[in-house]
């Protein structure tokens, strides 16, 4: 793995680069979350037949955090710039949750920079009851603990996890947090950066955005209840089935798993199977 750092359009952008060989896949995290999020796709051999770039997003991870430029437009031209710094002309673009929607937005926008597409459990709607599934990961971003230890704890008991773990969530986790000056830890991100994220995706047209999507897409969806007690998947069956309704050539997979776990474990294993079939099929 390298650490790497890039300027892009006024900001100091982070990402992480595994694989030296074959086509490259450009990764974008969920909305809190952070490059390491795809550690499990690593770990289960992503990075083997292909180059894999993993970003934090502005305002996540190590990326600079601006007060302001959280909208779509503004996370794609950041991406863009990057792809620019690294001389990429056209990436395999892909994204879990939030990271799949700026997929969406980036292949509609700008479909001679994208060769292909792997969304991860992201549907091509977004309505506002959405805040309340993922409720648990906004209000660790207030939240101040006496230790990295105690923050990973924490994330343990939160309800999408239901006692399930797998050891590559523990860097995502710790890469998370940052530590104060008296000790204690918070997660790096602000609320009201993710706020404003959230906002910038209730603006947009999704339906009609996928719709206009020309390069063929791969759909991973976790079926699996995500949230509190007796909250459904994320992404419904039908709300998948739609996605797919709106593509011009798209391919839906199931892979174990609810929104969070799907990344890691078992799971992540099933999803390099899907990914590498898509990508590398014709190569």
């Amino acid at each position: 793995m390298n650490d790497r750092d890039v300027d892009t359009n006024g900001i100091r952008l982070h990402y992480l680069e595994y694989g030296t060989s074959g086509p490259t896949l450009l990764l974008m995290p969920g909305l809190t979350a952070n490059a390491h999020s795809f550690d499990g796709l690593i770990a289960a051999g992503l990075a083997e037949r292909m180059r894999v770039l993993a970003l934090d997003l502005r305002g996540r991870g190590l990326s600079d955090k601006p007060d302001g430029g959280y909208r779509m437009s503004d996370h794609a031209a950041d991406v863009l710039g990057l792809m620019d710094a690294l001389d990429l002309d056209r990436v395999v673009l892909g994204g879990h949750s939030f990271g799949g929607l700026l997929t969406y937005h980036i292949a509609a926008s700008h479909p001679d920079r994208v060769e292909s597409c792997v969304v991860i459990d992201a549907p091509a709607e977004v309505d506002e009851t959405i805040l309340d599934q993922i409720k648990p990961s906004l209000d660790r971003l207030d939240m101040v603990l006496p230790s990295r230890d105690a923050y990973l704890e924490m994330v343990k008991a939160m309800p999408y996890f239901d006692g399930w773990w797998d050891p590559a969530i523990d860097g995502y986790v710790r890469a998370d947090v940052r530590e104060q000056d008296d000790g204690t830890v918070r997660a790096r991100s602000r609320p009201e950066h993710i706020r404003a994220a959230v906002e910038g995706t209730l603006e947009i047209d999704w339906p009609e955005v996928v719709a206009s999507i020309e390069r063929p897409l791969l759909f991973l969806r976790a079926p699996d209840p995500f949230g509190p007690p007796g909250s459904p998947p994320l992404v419904a069956e039908a709300k998948a089935h739609a996605t797919m309704a709106l593509l011009r050539d798209g391919r839906l997979v199931e892979i174990p798993g609810n929104h969070m776990t799907c990344l890691f474990g078992s799971s992540a294993v099933k999803a390099v199977e899907a990914i590498e079939a898509f990508v590398l099929e014709d190569r």
